[in-house]
């Protein structure tokens, strides 16, 4: 097999204008660059990156944490991150765990294996305890915050975001308001709730309990919450759904009960993907593409900078406001 004394012999220039060819690097004048190729195809030459790795100390590659890749928000970030690899010739190892601690810990031990450069956490199970013990194996970013943690995260303002929804619906004179979240016993649950409640309680309401729809992510989960609201005594007269997909299945539900947004019920979801115009929600917009970009743009500073240190930024949102909200005033 060639290698790459032999090539930069054939070619007539040094061994390391080679290697710069061979990792693309810029500073090498288009002849040279030529006449390596040639050559490179003339052997038939292919890299071992094992060995190239080991020489930069970097592996090209960085770990997706996520639970599954089908549902709208997580998949929405892929496109950010994607983009962003792309440019820095970086590949994406997915990690796609459904909540089970033991591929989340997969993906912790490859970092410090070495076998990834860094790891991007999108949503997990284990306790950060857990997850702090890896951080100094290699760079992680989440997009859960982290507090004074050893770790970068790129967050959402789900407090900030879900208090201007509710002060918004109770300007239109709502009161009895329900709220719907997809893991009930998740730190960013906990946070939209904390908002929720906070809110009901400025304005002397009390929340119900019944008014709190857990586990919902999906059309069938938002149809489930239709249903669940036909069947009470004291209906909520507004929902925050957690995403457009329950939205949509509340809304298609509604309508084969003769029950409509927002003549019947007012309606916000969060998420304002392209659903959400089609279906005309009100939406809250935490623009996933962006925090996308800017977790893998956290993460490789990190890797070819390990002594920055990491940062915590809230990502600012956007209330897309359209006509699923009936004032009641």
């Amino acid at each position: 097999m060639a290698n790459i004394k032999q090539i930069a012999e054939l070619s007539g220039v040094s061994v390391t204008t080679v290697s710069r060819v061979l990792n693309n690097h810029p500073y090498v004048s288009q002849e040279k660059r030529e006449a390596v190729m040639q050559v490179v195809e003339q052997l038939d030459y292919s890299q071992n990156f094992n060995a190239v790795h080991l020489v930069k100390g970097r592996t090209q590659m960085i770990g997706i944490l996520l639970p599954c890749m089908d549902m709208p928000f997580f998949s929405s970030f892929m496109t950010g991150l994607a983009d962003e690899a792309l440019k820095h010739k970086y590949n994406l190892v997915f990690f796609q765990t459904d909540y089970n601690e033991e591929e989340e810990l997969r993906a912790l031990h490859m970092l410090k294996r070495r076998q990834i450069d860094g790891l991007i956490i999108v949503s997990k199970d284990l306790s950060w305890d857990t997850i702090e013990e890896y951080a100094h194996y290699g760079p992680i970013v989440s997009l859960e915050h982290a507090g004074n943690r050893p770790i970068t995260s790129i967050s959402f303002d789900y407090y900030g975001s879900y208090s201007y929804a509710m002060r918004y619906l109770i300007d239109k004179g709502h009161r009895h308001i329900g709220i719907s979240v997809c893991r009930e016993y998740s730190y960013n649950s906990s946070i939209r709730l904390q908002a929720y409640m906070d809110a009901l309680r400025d304005v002397g309401v009390t929340p119900d309990e019944d008014w709190m729809f857990y586990r919902s992510s999906n059309i069938q989960h938002g149809a489930e919450v239709l249903q669940r609201w036909i069947a009470m005594d004291n209906r909520p007269t507004a929902i925050i759904a957690s995403g457009d997909e329950v939205a949509a299945g509340i809304i298609l539900e509604g309508r084969k009960r003769d029950i409509y947004v927002p003549e019947h019920l007012s309606l916000i979801s969060c998420e304002n993907f392209p659903m959400a115009a089609v279906i005309g929600v009100t939406s809250i917009d935490y623009r996933n593409e962006e925090a996308g970009a800017a977790m893998f743009q956290a993460c490789y500073t990190r890797i070819m900078q390990p002594e920055a240190m990491p940062e915590q930024h809230i990502m600012r949102f956007e209330f897309v406001e359209r006509s699923s909200v009936a004032s009641l005033i």
